[in-house]
């Protein structure tokens, strides 16, 4: 080792509210640093979900920066490189998961390479699929060209249009690079010495691309190195497909541009950038408009279509309804039954035939006491909703059927398919594991056992070294490996030897209450924890926005009234206006600095469930939170609201 040093190597994290995956990603580290002379940084960017508390608790040999806002990734990296005294520095994302061997490799390769300044590895995705950026060129205006407009994607093998990726370049094998990535990004600390740290220009993206070009110009290589893996399950952040993803990001790339390019090619691509901005902004929203509008327009257009139809026959009859309550009264019963088949759960997926029965119910239902209260001269004919309200229903009975047989996945009829799984560990965490699954998971069809080691167990149905042909066998749907008996290297090389589609996978970290897994790239890490998920579902989210505009309205009509209760009145309405814009929630959680649980995220709220109790216990917070989340139901909601009128204003 470097006498220079203290240490051979300072892994650093930077943590924003993910406290489960931190844990994982520590977890993972723990056993990499075994036998390594090794500093482990922690930089917290001010996270509200217990991040803090589990790092001081769990991991005492983790040094802890615990920051009082959020400093952004470059900022937060600094604050740590500044403090440590290795000969290496490895940025990790939290959102990852290393080989107890990974360290060792890695280090041993940059000491056999001293013309090495930064060092990448193979990266795998949550399903066990190699992830492209594990490997990149630098983006100049025609590899930004490429990317932009889709011909890195159409040839990701081309050695001109593929450059982004590096895709001519084999996963296998080791190969100098020109860009690594900031989920694991190594590098020696004598060329960050030379070259400069993270420039916090860049608040998020681009600082990998940009310190990497720089380390480059200072005489060093940037190699990529396969010879270890490690998962990194991404989204955790942004979601790729968001416009707020699409500007940050690329205008990340407006900035690397400006600061290493010539002013006519900065310009360039600046141009470029900016085109691509609005180009692809423009497309995820018109997608996100097209994906969220489509289905309910080609209903209402079609209903509309029919109702009409329907007077058309009543006329055949010779019963005529005046032209001029049908120009209302049809959009307005149309509106009725979509908006009620919406809320009933008509257009989530799966698709639930009896959400329609449900819907189409309680329309009908509302449209008669309405149809009730008009004047004489209104009501044209209860029978006509009647028969209205069955010819809609079987038209999205029609149609739905005919979803499932055409397009199927999100539209198929079936009930969810219960899932067969596949627990890989000893006896005592399989049987802990299966309880929190029976605790989390209503899916569950079979739950096989599979030993962790050679030794086949009482009830299992083979070992580890078997779990190909059981995969096959016994058509299992997800697999979970007990972190406690498996070692990362066993876990990543069978998620890359059974690497499909129709396969999820799932750590469980030991005396943990949590199963951590991801099911798509462009998706957070999925998260089995226990008995928290009512308030996540998306039924009683739908409810809970609608229970917070519906009352939050009724106040504002009623505050002429009612405003007297209060003493802050400017807050009172500032609350209720950021209700109705969906800013803030009626009821939400009652925080806590370190909060020592992570709970499904919902709206800040302005009463919580501490008020239902009246009391200032602390100790009490995380039990009601959890109890609340676990139990949520919009009858709470208003238990709470009835409870603490008086608190409105807070």
């Amino acid at each position: 080792m470097n006498p220079n040093f203290r240490y051979k190597i300072a892994v650093i994290i930077v943590n924003y509210n993910v406290e489960f995956f931190l844990e994982q990603c520590l977890n993972s580290v723990q056993k990499g640093i075994s036998g390594i002379s090794a500093e482990v940084f922690v930089v917290d960017n001010n996270s509200i979900d217990g991040s803090v508390e589990m790092v001081r608790n769990k991991f005492p040999f983790v040094k802890l920066i615990a920051n009082k806002d959020n400093k952004g990734f470059s900022k937060a990296n600094n604050q740590a490189i500044q403090l440590a005294n290795s000969e290496y520095v490895l940025l990790l994302n939290p959102d990852t998961v290393i080989e107890e061997d990974t360290l060792s490799k890695v280090i041993d390769f940059m000491d056999k390479h001293p013309n090495a300044g930064g060092l990448g590895v193979r990266m795998l995705d949550g399903k066990g699929k190699f992830l492209p950026e594990s490997k990149r060129g630098l983006p100049t205006p025609s590899v930004a060209f490429y990317k932009i407009f889709g011909l890195s994607k159409i040839f990701p093998k081309s050695k001109k249009f593929g450059q982004y990726h590096l895709g001519h370049l084999d996963e296998f094998e080791t190969n100098e690079i020109e860009i690594l990535s900031g989920a694991f990004m190594l590098m020696r600390a004598e060329a960050l010495e030379k070259v400069g740290l993270l420039d916090e220009t860049f608040f998020m993206y681009g600082e990998d691309i940009d310190l990497s070009y720089r380390i480059l110009k200072g005489g060093y290589k940037n190699y990529y190195f396969p010879e270890t893996r490690i998962i990194h399950y991404k989204g955790e952040s942004t979601k790729k497909s968001s416009v707020n993803y699409v500007f940050v990001f690329y205008k990340a790339m407006v900035i690397f541009a400006q600061k290493h390019f010539s002013n006519k090619n900065a310009r360039l691509f600046s141009f470029l950038i900016n085109s691509a901005i609005y180009f692809r902004a423009g497309l995820a929203l018109i997608n996100r408009f097209v994906k969220r509008s489509i289905l309910p327009l080609l209903d209402v257009s079609i209903i509309l279509t029919c109702l009409y139809w329907l007077t058309y026959r009543w006329r055949i009859e010779n019963i005529s309804f005046p032209a001029e309550i049908l120009k209302i009264a049809l959009p307005a019963y149309t509106l009725v039954w979509l908006i009620s088949v919406f809320f009933s759960g008509g257009y989530d997926r799966p698709t639930k035939l009896i959400s329609f029965a449900k819907g189409i119910f309680w329309g009908t239902l509302g449209i008669l006491v309405i149809y009730a209260l008009l004047p004489k001269t209104w009501q044209f004919s209860r029978l006509y909703i009647i028969i209205g309200a069955a010819l809609v229903y079987a038209y999205f009975l029609l149609t739905r059927f005919v979803f499932h047989l055409l397009i199927g996945r999100e539209f198929r009829l079936n009930k969810t398919k219960s899932k067969n799984f596949a627990i890989i560990g000893s006896k005592e965490e399989i049987q802990r594991v299966e309880n929190i699954l029976k605790q989390t998971n209503s899916q569950l069809n079979n739950i096989l056992h599979v030993s962790s080691n050679e030794e086949k167990l009482e009830n299992s149905v083979g070992t580890v070294n078997q779990l190909d042909q059981i995969v096959h066998i016994f058509e299992i749907n997800e697999i979970i490996f007990c972190a406690k008996d498996n070692s990362a290297q066993t876990i990543i090389h069978w998620m890359s030897v059974i690497e499909s589609d129709a396969i999820d996978f799932k750590i469980a970290q030991p005396d943990s209450l949590f199963l951590i897994g991801s099911n798509s790239i462009e998706t957070a890490g999925d998260l089995y924890v226990v008995n928290i998920n009512a308030i996540a579902k998306q039924d009683n989210q739908r409810k809970k926005r609608v229970f917070d505009f519906l009352f939050s309205i009724l106040f504002l009509l009623l505050s002429p009234l009612v405003i007297l209760l209060y003493s802050n009145k400017r807050k009172f309405y500032k609350n209720i206006c950021q209700v109705i814009i969906g800013k803030k929630s009626i009821v939400g959680y009652a925080l806590k600095k370190d909060s020592l649980h992570q709970l499904p995220r919902i709206r800040v709220g302005i009463l919580t469930p501490m008020d239902e109790i009246s009391s200032n216990d602390e100790s009490l917070i995380d039990k009601l939170n959890l109890i609340y989340a676990r139990d949520y139901a919009v009858s709470k909601d208003f238990s709470i609201l009835l409870k603490s009128l008086k608190n409105l204003d807070r």
